[in-house]
C-alpha cells in the first residue's frame, strides 16, 4: 500500500498592495474593483455593517481598515445601501480586511460582496494584520496611502510610494461636490420593520429641508419616523432657495471633507438659515459647519472617531450614550463662543460631539444618531428636532425618546 503524500504547502498569490505615504508597503491577495486608488487610510471598531459603512459618503477619499476579521460573510442587498441617491457611489477608496471573503450566509443576501466591490469600483485587499495596521494608526495617525490590486500581482512599487506621498490629503479638501445630489427629491420612506421592510410616512406631521453634503439614507428614514416630510436639495442651495419652500424646520447633513473648505460657500448659507428662526439640526459635517457659522473653528483629528461603540455624554440629560461615530475632523471646543452651548462630550478623548445655540432652536452633533450601523441610543435626537418645529407651531411637545 502506497502512502498518500501531502501536497506542499503554498501560500496564495499576492495580487494586491497597500502602499503607504511613509513607504510601508503591505501584501495581501486582491479583490474586488482591480487599478489603483489613492486616500487616507483609517481603521473601523464596528462589527457589524459593513455595507453601510462603504456607502456612507461621509468616507469619501479615505481606504477603510475594517478590524472585525470576517467581513463579506453576509453578503449585500440593496436595502442597506446608505447613499441617499442609489444611482451614485459613495466616494469610499477601498478597503483593508484580515480574512478573505467567504460565500454569503444570511437569508437577506442578494448578491457575493466580492461581486458588489467590483461593482461599485472599490478595490480591496485582504491577508493584512489588520491589528498592527490599525496600531500603527492608533500611534502615528491616518497615513496617506494607495491601494492597488491587479491579477498578474506585479506592481510599480516606486510609482506607488511616490503617488502615496504626493497626495496632499484631505485637509484643505471639499469633496462635497462628488457626493452631493444633483438635483431636488422628497423623501417619506420611514425605518425598517423586521418582516415588513420600509413603511411611508402618509401623514407628516412637519416639512424639512434637508440640505445634502453627503446624506445618508437612515438619516432621512429618521426624519420621517419624528414625522417629517423631507425635501433633499443639493449641497449647492441658497438659504433663499431653502425658505422658499417654507420649510418648519432645516437639516444639515453628514459628508466627507474639510468642513472649513466646504464652508466657504456653505457657512454663509448656514448663518442666513440660523438668521432666519427656523429650528436647524445637523449631524457631523453639518455639525462641523454650523460651529463654524456660530463662530467656533474647527480641526484635523489625529486618528479619528470611526466605529459603531463610542461613549459620549449628553449634558443636557446627563446621561452617557453609546453611538455610532465616523468623523476625522472635529469642532475646538476651545473655540466655542459665548451665546454657544456645549451639550456633547466624546468621553474616548474629551473632543466636542455636541453644540447649542443658546435660547434658539439650533443645535448640532457630531456623533449619528440614525446610527446605520449602530446603537439607537440617540434617536431621541430627531425627537428633540420635532419638538422645537412642534414649539413654534404651538402644538403640543411630545416626551423625548
Amino acid at each position: 500500500m502506497t502512502a498518500t503524500v501531502p501536497a506542499p504547502w503554498t501560500d496564495a498569490p499576492t495580487t494586491a498592495r497597500l502602499v503607504l505615504a511613509d513607504g510601508t508597503v503591505i501584501e495581501g491577495q486582491g479583490l474586488g474593483a482591480t487599478g489603483t486608488a489613492v486616500g487616507e487610510v483609517c481603521f473601523n471598531t464596528a462589527i457589524t455593517g459593513y455595507q453601510e459603512i462603504l456607502t456612507d459618503p461621509s468616507y469619501a477619499g479615505q481606504i477603510i481598515t475594517f478590524t472585525f476579521p470576517h467581513v463579506g460573510n453576509v453578503g449585500t442587498n440593496i436595502e442597506d445601501t446608505e447613499t441617499s441617491n442609489l444611482a451614485s457611489l459613495s466616494g469610499v477608496r477601498g478597503c483593508v480586511l484580515r480574512a478573505s471573503i467567504t460565500e454569503p450566509s444570511n437569508y437577506r443576501a442578494a448578491e457575493h460582496f466580492d461581486l458588489w466591490l467590483k461593482a461599485r469600483g472599490i478595490i480591496a485587499i485582504a491577508g493584512v494584520d489588520t491589528r498592527a495596521l490599525t496600531g500603527l494608526i492608533r500611534e502615528k495617525g491616518m497615513p496617506n496611502g494607495v491601494i492597488a490590486h491587479h491579477p498578474s500581482g506585479n506592481f510599480d512599487i516606486g510609482q506607488l510610494k511616490a503617488e502615496a506621498a504626493a497626495w496632499p490629503g484631505l485637509v484643505g479638501m471639499d469633496l462635497v461636490p462628488d457626493v452631493t445630489s444633483g438635483q431636488s427629491y422628497t423623501w417619506d420612506e420611514m425605518r425598517w420593520v423586521w418582516g415588513e421592510g420600509y413603511p411611508r410616512n402618509v401623514a407628516p406631521e412637519f416639512h424639512v429641508v434637508a440640505i445634502d453634503y453627503g446624506l445618508k439614507r437612515n438619516i432621512l428614514r429618521c426624519l420621517a419616523n419624528a414625522g417629517c416630510r423631507v425635501t433633499v436639495v443639493p449641497a449647492t442651495a441658497t438659504a433663499e432657495e431653502v425658505l422658499a419652500r417654507q420649510p418648519d424646520g432645516v437639516f444639515l447633513s453628514n459628508g466627507p471633507g474639510d468642513p472649513a473648505e466646504t464652508g466657504k460657500y456653505a457657512v454663509p448659507q448656514i448663518k442666513k438659515l440660523v438668521a432666519s428662526g427656523k429650528p436647524v439640526f445637523g449631524i457631523c459635517l453639518g455639525h462641523q459647519m454650523l460651529g463654524l457659522a456660530l463662530g467656533a473653528t474647527t480641526k484635523k483629528m489625529h486618528q479619528g472617531h470611526h466605529g459603531a461603540n463610542h461613549p459620549v455624554k449628553d449634558f443636557t440629560t446627563n446621561k452617557v450614550e453609546i453611538v455610532s461615530m465616523n468623523h476625522g475632523f472635529a469642532v475646538d471646543r476651545a473655540s466655542l463662543p459665548n451665546g454657544v452651548v456645549e451639550t456633547h462630550m466624546s468621553l474616548f478623548d474629551g473632543s466636542n460631539c455636541g453644540l447649542a445655540l443658546d435660547g434658539q432652536p439650533v443645535f448640532s452633533v457630531q456623533h449619528h444618531p440614525e446610527a446605520s450601523p449602530g446603537p439607537q441610543d440617540s434617536h431621541y435626537l430627531f425627537n428633540r428636532f420635532a419638538n422645537f418645529m412642534r414649539a413654534q407651531k404651538g402644538t403640543p411637545l411630545v416626551r423625548e425618546r
